[in-house]
């Protein structure tokens, strides 16, 4: 069943932006030929009006056909008028940014409602439990306070952080770190430290000792907080995905990167266990989904906003050959992208990664 339900929520995730770029299309006047969820070959099709409605047996997303894509395309004299490329530019700009528009709108709605209405928990510095055989397994035992990690205070997300920077020579599970942490805690009203070597764990890309923080319930916020907190949230991902997107070049922001197959095993997994959780994660993978299709390159739909923008500046249409040229790079780009996630994904879910 989780599997069902995660599948549903990437679902309705890829019909929503493409349905944004529907809506607005038909609103501004353009002409839809069809409207796909999933890519062909098709295995139901519908047609109401103007428009046909599919179903594509490749799960991997979603698109919409709308008349004249192709500035050269032949076109029937009655519907020439309503072709993509015979539009103002603002009203392709409008089509072509719903799509990441109604995404990054969910993920708001979805962090509002959360912050509102959801029973939530926060972590605190105390130890729960410790895992056995990892690092921390009798050096930290349940009830002890963490105070600091290498000198440094903060909160139980600081303390995970510091722990990360210890990293091993070659990251592959089960690894030790070449440095050992410098980890303050209160035991019976008495400060400790001691220095513990993290290990590496290749489902969650970080190194840790092999403890859990305890857990205390948060109060629901109200409809003005809760929108702070979502926009807080939301500016924090849009930001991270950014920066790591812009600095692929680095080997340690490539093993950031996350495919669609991680992501759904993700869901997957919170499905089973924490529904709240997992509505979290849709959330920010419907933010990340939004913020990369904005990236200016083609086949994005960033990229196509780029070149209307660069149409109205520079006062006439792009050459068709420049924009072929550029998608192609942009399509390129796309693939590494893909495949860097898809690396990373097998990565994490076997614990393994690719052979070396």
């Amino acid at each position: 069943m989780s599997w069902i339900l995660a599948f549903l929520g990437f679902a309705v995730l890829i019909i929503l932006h493409e349905f944004g770029h529907f809506v607005a299309a038909k609103k501004v006047g353009m002409r839809v030929e069809r409207f796909s969820l999933f890519f062909p070959p098709l295995i139901a099709r519908r047609k109401r009006g103007e428009t046909e409605y599919a179903i594509g047996a490749v799960p991997l997303g979603g698109y919409v056909k709308i008349t004249g894509m192709n500035p050269h395309e032949e076109l029937a004299p009655e519907v020439a008028h309503r072709a993509y490329y015979r539009q103002p530019v603002w009203k392709r700009i409008v089509v072509i940014a719903a799509g990441p528009f109604v995404n990054i709108a969910l993920a708001f709605l979805i962090l509002w409602a959360l912050f509102m209405f959801a029973n939530r928990t926060e972590a605190t510095p105390t130890i729960e439990s410790v895992q056995p055989g990892m690092p921390a397994t009798n050096v930290l035992q349940p009830g002890d306070k963490l105070v600091a990690v290498d000198g440094q205070r903060g909160g139980p997300n600081d303390f995970r952080e510091a722990i990360n920077e210890h990293k091993c020579k070659e990251p592959a599970q089960g690894c030790t770190a070449q440095t050992a942490a410098r980890v303050t805690f209160l035991r019976d009203g008495q400060e400790q430290t001691i220095s513990v070597r993290p290990r590496y764990d290749a489902r969650y890309d970080r190194t840790l000792l092999g403890f859990t923080f305890g857990s205390r319930p948060v109060a629901h916020s109200g409809p003005v907080k809760a929108a702070g907190e979502s926009v807080d949230q939301m500016w924090f991902f849009t930001s991270r995905t950014v920066s790591t997107i812009a600095q692929l070049f680095k080997a340690e922001k490539r093993k950031e990167v996350s495919g669609v197959a991680y992501n759904y095993d993700s869901v997957r997994r919170e499905v089973q266990t924490d529904a709240v959780t997992a509505m979290y994660l849709l959330a920010v993978i419907s933010l990340s989904l939004g913020v990369i299709n904005l990236f200016p390159f083609l086949p994005l739909d960033g990229g196509h906003i780029f070149w209307a923008v660069a149409e109205k500046v520079r006062g006439r249409a792009i050459p068709f050959w420049v924009m072929e040229r550029a998608g192609f790079v942009g399509f390129a780009l796309v693939i590494v992208l893909f495949m860097i996630g898809l690396t990373n994904d097998i990565g994490r879910l076997t614990g393994e990664g690719l052979p070396r």
